[in-house]
C-alpha cells in the first residue's frame, strides 16, 4: 500500500468543524485514501456509496430529522462519489452545521460545480484537495530511488494510477479497463453529452496533440463537429479530471500569443489507452510528448501536494519562439524546457522572454535531472 502524501494533512484537519472533500478522477485511491485514514481511528464510522441507487435517493432528499436516525451514533461519516447526487451540496450543509462532533468525508471524481451541486452551501464550510495518480514523490517515498528510475519508461507508458502501479504485470488490461468503464462514467449521465462517439473521437484527437497548441475550428473539423461543442467537451473532460489546459502566456511583448491552448491528459496511461498504444519508447514517434505531458502532469501534482501556488503556462510568439512551460509565482518566473534525449539539453531560452520577464530559474528537463522538480 502506497502512503499518499496527502494522508498527513487531511488528519490534521480532521474534527475542526469542516468537511473534507476529495477530488480527483476515478480510481486514483480516494476511497482508499480515507480507508487508511479512519481504519487508524477509533470512533464509529458510517460509509455511504452515492454509486448505489437507494444511497443516492435518499440522501437527495433527506431532512435534518433523518439524518439524525442515519447517522445514529457515528462520528465519521463517509460519502462516496457524492456528485452522483442532487443537491448534495444541501445535505452536507445539513450534516456540517447540525452535527458539530461529525466528521464528514468526502469524495467525487468531478467538479461539483459541473452539475451546480455544492456551489454555495458549503462556503467557508470545508477543506478541499484533489487526489492524483500517483506521484513521483510518492513512489519515491514508499518504494525508493531504484524503483523510481527503473518504472520510468512503465510510468510513461503505462501512467500512475494506483492499480497499474501496484500490479504492473496487468497494465495494459487494467488501464483499458480504466478508460473503458470509468473514465466516461460522470460525463456520460450528464444530460448534455448526446453523443459519446463524439466524445472518444475528440478524446483521440486531443491524445494526438498532445505537447501542440489545439485549434478547436481543426479539432472540430477532424472529428466532425462545430467548435462549440468541442470547446464545451473539453470543459467538461477537464471538470472530470482527465485532461488540463495550459493557456499561452502573455503580457509585454507585441508578438507574443494570446489565445492559444494546449492540452495534456492528468496521466500518461490514459492517455496511451486512448489511442490503444502501449509500444515500448523505442518503437514510438510521441516519446518526446509523453516525456512533456508526464513531467508537466507531475510538476502539478508536486506543487499541489506542497501547497505551493503556481499559474501554469506555455510561451510562443508569432516569430516562432516558445517555450515548453512556465510557472508564475509571486510574480517571478520558472521556465522548462523538456528534452527526453540528453544529447539536446543544451537548450537555450528566448532572449525576448528572458528579457522581459523576472525570472527566477531556468530548467532543462531531461530524464537524469527531473526529480531535482518533482520531488519537494
Amino acid at each position: 500500500m502506497i502512503t499518499r502524501k496527502l494522508e498527513k494533512v487531511i488528519e490534521q484537519r480532521m474534527f475542526k468543524g469542516k468537511a473534507i472533500l476529495l477530488i480527483g478522477a476515478r480510481q486514483v485511491g480516494k476511497s482508499t485514501l480515507f480507508r487508511q485514514i479512519t481504519e487508524k481511528r477509533t470512533e464509529p464510522l458510517l460509509s455511504l456509496n452515492c454509486d448505489e441507487p437507494e444511497v443516492k435517493e435518499m440522501l437527495a432528499q433527506i431532512n435534518t430529522a433523518e439524518l439524525r436516525l442515519l447517522i445514529g451514533n457515528n462520528r465519521l461519516v463517509v460519502i462516496d462519489e457524492a456528485q452522483r447526487v442532487p443537491e448534495i451540496g444541501l445535505t452536507l450543509k445539513k450534516i456540517t452545521d447540525n452535527f458539530p462532533d461529525v466528521q464528514l468525508l468526502v469524495t467525487g471524481s468531478s467538479s461539483f460545480e459541473l452539475q451546480n451541486r455544492l456551489n454555495e452551501p458549503l462556503t467557508g464550510r470545508k477543506y478541499e484537495y484533489h487526489l492524483y495518480p500517483i506521484s513521483t514523490a510518492e513512489l519515491l517515498e514508499n518504494k525508493g530511488l531504484l524503483a523510481i528510475r527503473q518504472s520510468l519508461e512503465s510510468r510513461l507508458i503505462y501512467g500512475s494510477y494506483p492499480d497499474i502501479i501496484n500490479h504492473a504485470d496487468e497494465a495494459k488490461e487494467l488501464l483499458m479497463n480504466i478508460a473503458n468503464s470509468y473514465l466516461y462514467k460522470d460525463l456520460l449521465a450528464l444530460d448534455d453529452i448526446r453523443r459519446p462517439v463524439l466524445l472518444e473521437k475528440l478524446l483521440v484527437a486531443l491524445s494526438l496533440q498532445v505537447g501542440s497548441e489545439v485549434s478547436y475550428n481543426e479539432v472540430a473539423q477532424t472529428i466532425g463537429t462545430d467548435s462549440k461543442t468541442v470547446e464545451k467537451y473539453i470543459d467538461l473532460l477537464e471538470k472530470c479530471y482527465i485532461i488540463f489546459r495550459l493557456n499561452a502566456f502573455s503580457r509585454n511583448v507585441r508578438t507574443e500569443l494570446k489565445k492559444s491552448k494546449k492540452v495534456y491528459f492528468y496521466d500518461n496511461g490514459i492517455r496511451n489507452a486512448v489511442i490503444q498504444n502501449f509500444a515500448p519508447l523505442n518503437l514510438r514517434q510521441d516519446t518526446g510528448a509523453l516525456w512533456e505531458n508526464f513531467f508537466i502532469s507531475e510538476r502539478l501534482k508536486a506543487n499541489h501536494y506542497a501547497g505551493r501556488f503556481a499559474k501554469s503556462y506555455f510561451w510562443r510568439t508569432t516569430r516562432q519562439q516558445e517555450i515548453d512551460y512556465i510557472e508564475e509565482s509571486d510574480g517571478k518566473f520558472t521556465v522548462f524546457e523538456m528534452k527526453w534525449n540528453p544529447k539536446k539539453a543544451q537548450t537555450s531560452f528566448p532572449d525576448t522572454f528572458l528579457k522581459n520577464y523576472p525570472i527566477e530559474e531556468t530548467a532543462v528537463i531531461i530524464p537524469e535531472n527531473y526529480l531535482e522538480f518533482v520531488n519537494f
